[in-house]
C-alpha cells in the first residue's frame, strides 16, 4: 500500500439525499461572501493573496463589536494576547467567527448588520468599557479565512474563532454576555 492510500481517511457512509460538503468549499463560499462587502472585490483579494487585510463595509452583511483584549485576558486569566486559550474560550461562548488584531489589542465579534440599531441602548453601556459597535460607515480589516493563527509576523490579524461558512455570524445575545462577564471578573481592567 502507498503512503498516500495508507494516510488516507476511510469513505464516509451517508444517507440518501445528504448532502457533504467539504471545509474548503465551505471557506470557498464564506470568502465569496465576505468579499461582497468590499467596495473593489478585486483589490480585496489581491490583499488577501498578499497576505494583507481585505477592508470590508460594515452594516450590509455583518456588522462587528470591537472588544479590547484586556477584559478578555482578565476573563480567561490569560497574560498575553493573542494566545490560543483565549480563541478557545471565544469559540466556545461566542460560537461565531471572531478576528484577533494582535497589533492593536482588541478583538472584533462578527454579528449580523442589524445589531448596532436594536442593541443601541447596550452599546453606549459598553462605550465605557471600550467595547465599540460598528456598524454603517465602518470598515473592518479581514484578514483571508485561511489565517487562522498568529503567522511569522506576530502583530498580523487573523480569525481568532475562523468563519465556518458563509452567513455565520456571533449571536448578538452571546456577544453581550461575554462583554458582562469581562465587565464583572476585571472592571479595573476594562477601561483604557
Amino acid at each position: 500500500m502507498s503512503d498516500q492510500i495508507r494516510g488516507a481517511l476511510s469513505p464516509v457512509e451517508v444517507g440518501e439525499g445528504t448532502f457533504v460538503h467539504p471545509g474548503r468549499d465551505r471557506r470557498l463560499a464564506a470568502a465569496h461572501w465576505l468579499l461582497s462587502a468590499a467596495a473593489d472585490r478585486k483589490r480585496a483579494r489581491t490583499y488577501w493573496r498578499d497576505g494583507d487585510v481585505a477592508m470590508l463595509n460594515l452594516g450590509t452583511l455583518f456588522s462587528a463589536v470591537r472588544i479590547p483584549a484586556a477584559p478578555l485576558l482578565a476573563l480567561v486569566m490569560d497574560r498575553a494576547a493573542p494566545s490560543a486559550h483565549v480563541d478557545e474560550v471565544l469559540a466556545e461562548v461566542l460560537a461565531g467567527p471572531a478576528i484577533c488584531d494582535p497589533r492593536h489589542q482588541r478583538y472584533y465579534a462578527l454579528v449580523p448588520a442589524s445589531m448596532p440599531i436594536t442593541w443601541a441602548d447596550a452599546a453606549a453601556d459598553w462605550k465605557e468599557l471600550g467595547v465599540e459597535m460598528l456598524g454603517r460607515e465602518s470598515v473592518l480589516g479581514v484578514p483571508d479565512l485561511t489565517r487562522t493563527e498568529p503567522g511569522a509576523h506576530a502583530l498580523a490579524s487573523y480569525w481568532s474563532v475562523p468563519m465556518g461558512s458563509a452567513g455565520e455570524l456571533c449571536s448578538p445575545l452571546s456577544v453581550a454576555r461575554l462583554i458582562a462577564a469581562a465587565a464583572r471578573v476585571a472592571p479595573e481592567e476594562v477601561t483604557l
